[in-house]
């Protein structure tokens, strides 16, 4: 098993799991899910509701019910959905380079080329955390649960640098995902609000003048 595998038990849930085909009602539940984070993206999860989901796959609110019991249900199953693809397209594949430092760039650069592609969207941590942060609950428990496991991930990978003697002994892992975090936030808001074509520049620059400072 990866490093950061470890962080993601419903990664090995779902491996376990590959080959089955689904019947038609997880067909169903995962068309509704899906026509729900396309949603959730443009309009945020408090824009999900029932009958919205309901009229956009041609089915009925009972329909949708049998799937889901609630709005609320709903909207965990697409917190859900989100982290998982984002595990798909960000972690995943910064596994097949060499531990250490390439593997931590590679996770950044993957993570910057994700948030890229939510310009004309969103990211559903961002506007969750937006929507909920003070609004105690099941659904601020599931995107609360689901962005400390990939930071817990991404201070893992940090680890691993240090280990591996790419930067120094003394850093502080959390100290360097709060400051690669904050990268990420600028870019989501110069390349989303302001339109702005330097953010990725600004973001890989701001990058490389981190690891500068925690070198060996």
């Amino acid at each position: 098993m990866t490093d950061i595998d470890a962080a993601h038990p419903a990664a090995r849930a779902r491996g376990r799991s590959a080959g089955r085909a689904p019947h038609k009602g997880q067909q169903t539940k995962a068309a509704i899910i899906d026509a729900a984070l396309g949603l959730a993206s443009h309009v945020g999860l408090e824009g999900l509701s029932i009958g919205a989901i309901a009229e956009l796959m041609g089915m009925s609110k009972s329909g949708v019910f049998a799937h889901f019991g609630s709005r609320e249900e709903l909207q965990i199953a697409v917190v859900r959905e989100y982290h998982a693809r984002f595990e798909r397209d960000v972690f995943q594949p910064a596994l097949a380079a060499p531990r250490g430092l390439p593997r931590l760039r590679a996770l950044f650069d993957h993570w910057m080329r994700q948030t890229s592609l939510e310009i004309d969207s969103g990211c559903i941590y961002i506007s969750g955390a937006v929507e909920f942060d003070d609004r105690p609950g099941p659904v601020r428990d599931a995107l609360v649960d689901t962005v400390n496991t990939w930071q817990s991930a991404v201070r893992r990978a940090i680890r691993i640098a240090i280990d591996e003697g790419h930067l120094r002994a003394d850093a502080d892992p959390a100290q360097i995902a709060f400051e690669i975090h904050g990268l990420i936030l600028a870019l989501h808001y110069e390349a989303r609000f302001l339109r702005s074509p330097a953010g990725l520049h600004h973001a890989r620059t701001g990058f490389d003048n981190i690891l500068a400072r925690y070198q060996p």
